[in-house]
């Protein structure tokens, strides 16, 4: 099995493909100050099995559009949708985030958990601008470093994986530059990272090692997350994911 397939089969079983948490969903939700009462138009970019599209479905009177480019995240989706009885508020659509087919400012709120770095933080601003009504609300979270100076080990390390990384400040600015006004941001605490994201995944290597036949590529990727995991263990003052509110400017 190729290592993309691999990849996808780790990470397909766990609730989140990256750090996160219904409570911090729930907080973003609230910081955006919207009226949840209200028939809105949403749409969830880069939605993985789907853990911020089912927060959003129970807590909004909303129609959302789930977006991821696996097919594999959007059937588990779709299956945790018809458990909890929201599949009439979510549609899901396989499409890559950086070729959307969504006519301008046909929604009231882009949410983007831990996703918009696979385009990078300024394109998908950007991109995703005209897709959100006058008013609109964009809510993203992105890696951000926390502090202005960082150990080589680490800043070595975040170069050579996305190189948009940057402090909060100067992700304020590529908003402000490009249509937005910022309305709030948080930093993701300690528990999105290691209770929500980082101890499941271990918990599943030996199984997903088994089903792989303890082959030379899946041991490779379960030595990759753990190196990942202990990076975060030892610098975690450094950088967490903010997140992002802004509100689209009119002109």
């Amino acid at each position: 099995m190729e290592a993309y397939q691999l990849l996808i089969d780790l990470h397909k079983r766990a609730d989140r493909q990256g750090p996160g948490g219904d409570t911090e969903t729930e907080q973003a939700l609230g910081l955006t100050r919207i009226d949840r009462t209200a028939p809105l138009k949403v749409a969830d970019i880069g939605c993985g099995t789907g853990a911020s599209t089912l927060a959003l479905a129970r807590l909004l009177n909303a129609r959302i559009t789930a977006v991821d480019f696996l097919q594999d995240f959007l059937d588990i989706l779709e299956e945790r949708a018809g458990d909890m009885g929201l599949s009439d508020k979510i549609t899901t659509l396989a499409c890559s985030m950086d070729n959307l087919p969504f006519e301008n400012e046909a929604y009231d709120i882009i949410w983007s958990e831990g996703a918009i770095y696979n385009i990078g933080f300024e394109k998908g601003v950007i991109d995703w601008n005209p897709y959100l009504k006058i008013g609109g609300l964009l809510v993203v979270s992105e890696i951000t470093w926390l502090t202005a100076s960082r150990p080589p080990e680490l800043q070595k390390h975040w170069d050579g994986e996305y190189h948009e990384i940057g402090t909060a400040g100067s992700k304020m600015g590529i908003l402000e530059n490009n249509g937005y006004s910022p309305v709030a941001y948080f930093v993701l605490p300690e528990h999105c990272w290691l209770d929500n994201y980082y101890r499941p995944m271990q918990n599943n290597f030996k199984d997903f090692l088994n089903r792989n036949g303890n082959s030379e590529a899946a041991q490779e990727i379960v030595e990759a997350e753990k190196r990942e995991i202990e990076l975060y263990e030892r610098y975690k003052d450094h950088y967490s994911y903010g997140v992002y509110i802004a509100k689209k400017v009119g002109y």
